[in-house]
């Protein structure tokens, strides 16, 4: 997401980090947009309140012993689907593998559209159905109980944001494969990833014959080396803000230009 920023000519007043967690893209937002006011939303409170509003500092020298400069974020405890902004306020809205923890992208990302400008920029990126794939085909041979999210295909995200009222919407993605010696590594990176966020996901143990049966099925999907992999679809999207076509009641805008005199 770094990199495609570069290409976007933009100088927005009013930024928006949906997701942001610890704010890790803080220091990357304040400097590429360093005239801007960032707002960070979160749903988990907690890692709002662990986040680090502090700058990046020199790495040797006197300079560490000195706090860096403030960042300019406000953070907001919220849903992405529910925001407490005001319509047409924001002017871009960036949110770094956030998407795909939301059980409605297709609530958050009108309600994204309705807090840009026209001409905003949204930037995105999220899991795509590939993710976690070894995962999902382990726990099948225990129950049928899901045990990671529905992750939402590319053409889907791109069909919403169409609908959602974005024009020129950008979708690409790309397949990354982590590999593991051991199971043990592969379950702590899966569960560092933030758990299992399901209403509907399994409770309780599972048991130990089903233990030993999960276990199998995970040794049947390692590489030919011996070593456990783990797949990652990661989808990425931008899209601007166009001008609405109808009223919030559905009602047609028909927008008629001045006739230009003689």
């Amino acid at each position: 997401m770094a990199e495609r920023l570069e290409y976007i000519r933009i100088s927005p007043e009013l930024v928006l980090d949906a997701g942001c967690g610890r704010g890790a893209d803080w220091p990357l937002l304040a400097r590429r947009f360093d005239k801007a006011r960032i707002l960070a939303v979160d749903r988990e409170l907690d890692a709002l309140c662990k986040a680090r509003l502090r700058g990046p500092r020199a790495e040797s020298g006197i300079a560490q012993l000195i706090p860096g400069p403030r960042l300019p974020v406000t953070r907001m405890c919220a849903d992405f689907a529910r925001l407490p902004i005001k319509s047409g306020a924001l002017d871009l809205v960036w949110s770094n593998l956030a998407l795909h923890w939301h059980d409605a992208a297709e609530a958050v990302l009108p309600e994204w559209s309705r807090c840009l400008a026209v001409g905003g920029l949204v930037m995105f990126s999220s899991f795509g159905p590939d993710t976690l794939r070894e995962v999902r085909s382990a726990f099948a041979a225990i129950d049928l109980a899901p045990h990671t999210p529905a992750f939402t295909d590319m053409h889907d995200y791109g069909d919403m944001l169409v609908a959602s009222g974005f024009s020129t919407p950008v979708m690409d993605m790309e397949q990354i494969t982590l590999t593991y010696e051991g199971a043990h590594s592969l379950w702590r990176d899966v569960r560092a990833l933030g758990g299992n966020p399901l209403v509907d996901r399994r409770r309780g143990l599972i048991g130990r014959v089903a233990g030993e049966r999960l276990a199998a099925a995970l040794d049947a999907t390692r590489l030919t080396d011996g070593r456990y992999r783990l797949s990652f679809e990661v989808l990425y999207g931008h899209a601007w803000r166009a001008e609405a076509r109808s009223t919030a009641d559905g009602q047609a805008i028909v927008r008629f230009a001045p006739r230009e005199r003689a």
